[in-house]
């Protein structure tokens, strides 16, 4: 699909199958969420600009390559986004952090804001947005429209799920902010959860099913 990426690593894919699994319980889950995550990361950043330093090394002196620009921006979709946070924050322990506070109207599907907070520097920063799923994307788009306003220019979001119709909706919403994912799923049900999917992250990351 066009503006989506695939991240069909074999480790991220074999660590999705354990955590679709009925079976597999909440410690592992939040487990593999984190590595899987640290993986999605290093996808999503493969991009990132690099220029020089000058560098002694033990050896002598060289020119060495370093990241560009100001810190990364990792905005996390309130609460599953927090189990993708952690293992990115493995990889980037330097990276500033929002929380967007959203919640589904289980009768409207539709996201209702609760929780914000982002650093004021938006505008000078690639910002990259995680959600575990991108099922209606009605969270998804509303998170990102809400960065925007407060001067976000260049954001991705990251994702471990999607479904066809939310990577539609949310391409017809947001067609210049790229997705990163790790599987796109057959469709959404009734109750727009993903199917075959893996449930509710959340649930099955904070044990609350």
């Amino acid at each position: 699909m066009d503006g989506v990426t695939i991240v069909d690593h074999p480790l991220v894919q074999h660590k999705l199958t354990i955590m679709r699994k009925t079976e597999t319980s909440t410690g592992s889950f939040r487990r593999l969420l984190r590595e899987i995550s640290l993986l999605l990361c290093y996808e999503v950043t493969r991009d990132l600009k690099l220029t020089t330093t000058r560098i002694e090394t033990p050896m002598g002196e060289t020119d060495a390559p370093t990241l560009e620009g100001k810190k990364l921006v990792f905005a996390s979709i309130l609460r599953a986004g927090n189990g993708l946070l952690e293992g990115m924050l493995d990889l980037v322990p330097s990276a500033r952090v929002a929380h967007v506070g959203l919640y589904r109207d289980h009768k409207t599907l539709e996201a209702v804001e609760y929780y914000y907070k982002a650093p004021d520097d938006l505008s000078d920063r690639l910002v990259i947005a995680v959600d575990p799923m991108l099922a209606t994307s009605n969270s998804a788009t509303a998170a990102i429209e809400k960065l925007q306003e407060s001067g976000a220019k260049d954001i991705r979001f990251l994702c471990l799920l999607a479904a066809p119709e939310g990577i539609a909706a949310f391409r017809e919403r947001l067609p210049d902010v790229p997705i990163y994912t790790a599987a796109i799923d057959s469709h959404l049900n009734e109750k727009g959860y993903i199917v075959p999917g893996l449930g509710d992250a959340g649930d099955r990351m904070y044990g609350t099913k």
